[in-house]
């Protein structure tokens, strides 16, 4: 940290006049000539880059809930320790990050909690479905669960949703 603000005399924290070295005995850092403007130590991670003025999505927030079949509550939670990986790479390429899944075992809720930060909703939902793996791990997981949502077919059905949307009404950062 010392490296990145120098503190004056003042009690105000100040930025250096030159950015810290890179640590050319470390081995994790790259070479001068690999290095992108991103690699830069003050480097804002919302920028894309120092040249461009568009800034990173900075999310949208998602819950959802379903309900457990108490019978599958096992079988549920061991498939979810072993996610297939093709899942998961497809979850990350669809921009949902900070994904968890709880558990209420007293309601048998389940309570999904995401983050959107791609620019095309829908259009990543829809790549999300035509992938066969996703398909095949929702007709799975989806025979445990048990739609809140009236009319909801399944998770590939699409409208209406499988999982019910939930209203954010309160949020702090």
């Amino acid at each position: 940290m010392s490296q990145l603000w120098s503190k004056p005399t003042t009690h105000l924290w100040t930025k250096p006049s030159t950015p810290p070295p890179i640590d050319t005995d470390n081995p994790a850092s790259p070479p001068a000539h690999l290095r992108s403007p991103i690699d830069h130590p003050l480097h804002h991670p919302n920028q894309l880059s120092p040249t461009s003025s568009r800034q990173r999505n900075p999310g949208r927030r998602i819950a959802q809930i379903v309900k457990l079949k108490p019978e599958f509550v096992d079988k549920y939670k061991e498939c979810h320790a072993a996610v297939w990986p093709e899942v998961l790479k497809q979850i990350r390429e669809c921009n949902i990050v900070d994904y968890s899944i709880f558990h209420d075992e007293g309601t048998g809720i389940l309570f999904a909690t995401m983050k959107y930060i791609g620019y095309d909703y829908a259009g990543d939902m829809e790549r999300m479905t035509e992938n066969p793996k996703v398909r095949e791990w929702w007709a799975m997981t989806d025979g445990y669960q048990e739609s809140l949502v009236p009319g909801a077919k399944s998770s590939e059905a699409g409208t209406p949703s499988w999982w019910k949307g939930l209203e954010e009404v309160f949020y702090t950062p």
